[in-house]
């Protein structure tokens, strides 16, 4: 095909331009039309990520050495990743070199009849070549303080904060116009997540299709949620059936409603409530055990993404 290319140019053009320069286009055609090969069996799919907090810019645990590994495991095998947490107090923006998102921030939510702004900060993990972005809010975030008291028990206002971090997680996911297959979301402060999906694509079809997974962390606490959270929720579009189960909100309740919403589940620490494996096996058709070996966990989980996505993934 290359070669009938180059005959099809007059012989008095060749004669002038010389050999060399065709063989210079013959080589950036077959270049050219390598790339796009490569660039079509490259296209792995998309992942968002949506986790508590991710080492270096939290304190390590077993949780955020996954949350960091497990991206990073993903984006190897050449698909394409976004990973967001929520910018809380004890993240040092200084020293994390984190900068704020303009085409991004600057929109506001409305949690309580009350506009927020929202705003996105990225840092990034220069030996991943990973970028990890940050939902912030000076309110939210800066003067709200610890998410638990002084007995470990949770700060009743944390309703507000767990309904701005997922809706404006997944807004800021539209903004960028990037649409994942799939959203793996974990922990409990991502626990409202599957409830905005649910609302958003009422409204608007950009995650339809999108499948979830949910991680299960050992990260249970003592308290509940304000009683006003039923209130909240329904202002942002909750109907009968999501309240029935957010009902006396507390750490058990907010994990089995996303259990319930969630497409598989991922049990990600030996240590994780047997009450909420137990009922995500019963609940649930793909529940992941954990497994100690982390390399062979990760490429179980992504075996779990295609299972759930099929050959969408890896278009």
């Amino acid at each position: 095909m290359v070669k009938r290319f180059a005959g099809c140019w007059p012989r008095a053009l060749r004669g002038w331009f010389g050999d060399y320069f065709f063989m210079i286009i013959k080589k950036k055609i077959v270049s050219l039309h390598t790339e796009f090969f490569v660039s079509k069996i490259m296209a792995k799919g998309r992942i968002l990520y949506i986790n508590q907090g991710v080492t270096p810019f939290s304190e390590e645990s077993d949780a955020t050495v996954m949350n960091r590994y497990l991206p990073q495991y993903t984006q190897d095998l050449g698909r394409e990743i976004r990973v967001f947490v929520p910018r809380f107090t004890d993240i040092n923006e200084r020293k994390h070199q984190l900068h704020e998102v303009i085409r991004l921030s600057g929109m506001n939510l409305i949690v309580n009849n009350c506009d927020h702004q929202l705003i996105i900060k990225v840092g990034s993990i220069p030996t991943a070549r990973l970028q990890v972005y940050f939902i912030d809010n000076e309110e939210y975030f800066a003067k709200f303080g610890d998410t638990f008291d002084s007995k470990g028990v949770l700060v009743p206002s944390n309703d507000e904060r767990i309904l701005f971090f997922g809706r404006g997680t997944l807004e800021a996911v539209r903004k960028l116009a990037w649409q994942p297959h799939l959203i793996h979301f974990s922990g409990w402060f991502s626990g409202m997540v599957p409830f905005y999906l649910r609302r958003i694509n009422k409204e608007n079809a950009f995650f339809s299709g999108t499948r979830t997974v949910f991680s299960l962390e050992a990260d249970s606490f003592k308290g509940k949620f304000a009683e006003e959270m039923e209130r909240k929720m329904r202002a942002d579009g909750a109907t009968a059936k999501d309240l029935r189960l957010y009902q006396n909100l507390d750490y058990m309740t907010l994990m089995k409603a996303a259990i319930t919403y969630a497409n598989a589940i991922v049990i990600s620490s030996p240590n994780v409530d047997p009450e909420l494996v137990q009922f995500a096996k019963e609940n649930k058709r793909h529940v992941l055990d954990y497994m100690p070996d982390r390399t062979e966990f990760y490429a179980k989980i992504n075996k779990l993404y295609e299972t759930l996505c099929g050959s969408s993934l890896n278009n």
